[in-house]
């Protein structure tokens, strides 16, 4: 084992300045011929490119492509607004509801509102957004509450609807909230425009 501990020009293992020894090993030649430019003079291998060539992340352009912008996607612009207006309420967890498909054309949104009656909740259709909100009256009698972890706070939730789905109807039943939506499907309508001469 000492030849392999020992340098090409035969001398021993030198000691660093912590006191262990240090081996200095060369680097091979293949046939005479010099070490593959990747390797370096203190035999480590090179981990990629020189540090000029690589792109950093905050060098880098990113494009964002929204509807408006979309070359094939003519006047949906509102309707990007209504998204972005839907996202800022979405992070909201209260209430939960579920969202199923009765049939093709047919849908049905429910929301846990547990504790709200007839009068505290509201359903409108706005610009083509389903809201719900609900808020309960003020309890004026005096109650002591050893606990309170009941949530009987105010709360709205928006859906953004597509062209040809409306509110077909609502029905609240043992604290679940029932919005059912129906989508008409439109008839298919060929157009001929007449390209006129000026």
């Amino acid at each position: 084992m000492r030849e392999f501990c020992e340098n090409s020009e035969g001398n021993a293992p030198k000691t660093g300045p912590a006191g262990p020894p240090v081996l200095i090993l060369p680097i091979p030649s293949l046939a005479g011929r010099p070490a593959p430019p990747h390797i370096s003079i203190s035999g480590a291998a090179s981990l990629g490119p020189a540090p000029e060539n690589v792109a950093f992340a905050k060098d880098m352009r990113m494009t964002k492509l929204t509807f408006g912008s979309h070359p094939y996607l003519l006047g949906f612009e509102q309707l990007e607004r209504l998204v972005e207006r839907t996202a800022k309420t979405a992070s909201e967890g209260y209430p939960p509801f579920n969202i199923e498909a009765t049939n093709e054309n047919s849908y049905r949104i429910t929301l846990a509102v547990a504790g709200f009656r007839d009068e505290d909740l509201a359903i409108t259709v706005e610009d083509r957004q389903l809201v719900v909100r609900g808020r309960q009256l003020e309890d004026t009698t005096e109650r002591v509450f050893l606990h309170r972890g009941i949530a009987a706070r105010a709360f709205q939730r928006c859906f953004v609807l597509a062209d040809g789905v409306e509110v077909a109807g609502a029905s609240l039943d043992h604290g679940l909230l029932n919005i059912d939506l129906r989508r008409s499907v439109p008839e298919t309508v060929v157009q001929t425009i007449r390209i006129g001469r000026k």
